[in-house]
């Protein structure tokens, strides 16, 4: 079975956006905001709900970074659909981790190989350059 997710990938000012897991799967791992998207809904409509149920910022949602499928439980595989976003001009929003993250927190380039993140994330940020090479 396969499951429809989206993430968002937000830089702002050289920093990238994550949130440490609060569930599993990836419980306790550093990954960019996202989940699964409900049925009748966008990509796009996906990736905004995500992040502010996650983060409490909203954002706007930019261009496809890439696609990977990671295993789930039960034969799960999660189809994610990762999306460049930015914060909107004059965002005055207050990040916040929300729903299924246990923190949410701003981090360079440099402190990402430092983080216990979640499989392949380091690779995909790479290859979609949105970060250089660590």
């Amino acid at each position: 079975m396969r499951v429809n997710c989206v993430g968002a990938i937000i830089v702002d000012s050289g920093r990238i956006l994550l949130v440490r897991r609060g569930h599993p799967p990836g419980e306790g791992l550093w990954s960019i905001p996202g989940g699964r998207v409900e049925p009748g809904e966008s990509d796009i409509e996906a990736v905004a709900r995500e992040v502010l149920e996650e983060t409490g910022l909203n954002i706007v949602p930019g261009r496809l970074a890439g696609t990977v499928d990671r295993p789930g439980p039960g034969g799960v595989v999660y189809e994610i659909r990762d999306y460049l976003a930015a914060l909107p001009d004059g965002s005055d929003g207050t990040l916040s981790a929300g729903s299924d993250a246990a923190d949410a927190r701003w981090f360079t380039p440099d402190e990402l190989v430092r983080l216990p993140l979640t499989t392949g994330l380091l690779d995909a940020l790479v290859e979609w350059a949105v970060i250089g090479r660590r």
